[in-house]
């Protein structure tokens, strides 16, 4: 038995996708290197779903979750994740598609560096928009954002079907109970959740993701019109309630010397942007106690910036 080998699990959540679903499981099905498991969690569909996963259930590494009550998104990340075996947890929405040398590129990436929790990769939209998006054109390392989230709200990820996370990070911070906040863009509990517990985050820039643009897209949707106010004012709470418990389920606390750690957290990243040093400016300047750390962070954060511009690590904006 290969010690060194890696379990994979992916995990598909589903509600009313049935149209998409054969193509989504398909997608993960056919990878050049095969998934260990792959966990299809049906959310109390309406439609024919279940007899689409039906088609599937023979196949030794298909396993499904069809869920008598819908009860949304995050209920069935906690119940996936609750039945993988997985090192490594990948997250697939049903109307998305892997590209099949997805999982390959992946896992080469997870291998190369080995000090990562977190990946998320470029994608290409298809459907009722097409395009390819990407952060940045090469691979990045985008070190700690424990500081960054806490007390910035940094949402440092992207859409549901690029994500994977090692196990030991996800455990830290699912099942989460407060479901009925998340019954859509649970993803944001994925992200914000993975970097408030300590994941070491990689972007990955491949396109290996087809995200399927519909009218039904919710994160698609949000991002593309007029975000109404009353939605941004309830996330706000929902994300501060998330944050809540998580820090309370890892008995995390504030730091005492805020500077420090923060200047501490931007050196994980290698080659950092100019906006990274302006975020952390804004953290020690607004929410740091002391003022002799106050003053200290700031003039040790400005001479580490013109450290990085001299040694040509600064990233152009």
């Amino acid at each position: 038995m290969d010690k060194t080998k890696i379990k994979t699990s992916c995990l598909i959540n589903n509600y009313n996708y049935a149209d998409f679903l054969f193509e989504a499981i398909n997608s993960a099905l056919n990878q050049t290197v095969k998934f260990d498991e792959i966990i299809i969690v049906d959310d109390a569909s309406t439609d024919n779903s279940a007899e689409v996963i039906n088609k599937f259930t023979q196949i030794t590494n298909v396993k499904s979750i069809l869920k008598e009550k819908n009860q949304g998104q995050l209920s069935s990340f906690n119940e996936g994740f609750l039945a993988a075996t997985g090192d490594i947890i990948f997250f697939l929405d049903a109307d998305d598609i892997y590209e099949s040398q997805y999982l390959e590129n992946a896992l080469n990436f997870y291998k190369r560096c080995s000090e990562c929790d977190f990946i998320f990769c470029a994608y290409k939209k298809f459907g009722a928009v097409q395009g390819t998006f990407q952060d940045d054109v090469i691979d990045l390392d985008l070190g700690y954002s424990v500081i960054r989230t806490l007390y910035n709200g940094e949402w440092i990820g992207s859409i549901t079907s690029t994500l994977s996370i090692r196990r030991e990070i996800i455990r830290k911070f699912l099942p989460i109970p407060n479901i009925e906040d998340w019954r859509v863009r649970a993803d944001d509990c994925l992200v914000w959740g993975a970097s408030l517990v300590g994941a070491k985050k990689f972007y990955m820039s491949k396109p290996l993701v087809m995200y399927r643009i519909h009218e039904n897209n919710q994160y698609h949707n949000k991002r593309s019109f007029n975000i109404d106010i009353n939605y941004e004012y309830k996330r706000f709470w929902k994300r501060n309630s998330l944050f809540n418990y998580i820090m309370q389920t890892n008995n995390f606390n504030y730091p005492l010397f805020l500077a420090f750690t923060s200047i501490n957290e931007l050196q994980t990243i290698p080659c950092p942007k100019y906006q990274d040093f302006f975020t952390y400016l804004k953290i020690i300047f607004l929410f740091e106690q002391s003022v002799y750390w106050k003053i200290k962070g700031i003039i040790l954060l400005l001479s580490y910036f013109l450290k990085t511009l001299i040694s040509g690590k600064l990233k152009p904006l």
